[in-house]
């Protein structure tokens, strides 16, 4: 991974008001323990990676959005690999922001994804 590096992030049916994202697809939820699963687009497509979240998984979501490594660090919530889970499989850790910090964050994270667009998706939303 590098700074330009798409990290691609499952976006829950939940989370999508209109045909955007809302903050909480970037916003850990207390389950998450401080940490967002993404998937490093350098090592998988976006389709691809909803493919796998889907079928291989099984868990729901309308479609793939994307921030880069870059806007991860300069947003306080930086990324690292995980292929413990599966090869793919990246951490954006928020553990080190204050609560205020992480809204803030997800916001930011939020408006990168959206003004980047759908990089797969959104499926089943009309």
């Amino acid at each position: 991974m590098n700074g330009d590096t798409l990290l691609l992030r499952q976006v829950s049916p939940s989370w999508v008001r209109g045909n955007r994202a809302t903050s909480q697809a970037f916003a850990p939820t207390p389950k998450d323990a401080g940490q967002l699963s993404a998937y490093d687009g350098d090592r998988i497509t976006a389709e691809t990676s909803w493919r796998h979240f889907t079928s291989a998984l099984g868990y729901a979501s309308v479609g793939v959005l994307a921030v880069t490594v870059d806007e991860c660090d300069a947003s306080g919530a930086p990324a690292r690999p995980d292929p413990y889970v599966f090869p793919e499989h990246v951490l954006i850790d928020f553990n080190g922001l204050t609560r205020a910090q992480r809204k803030d964050a997800a916001k930011t994270l939020a408006r990168h994804a959206n003004d980047r667009g759908w990089q797969f998706g959104p499926v089943g939303t009309r």
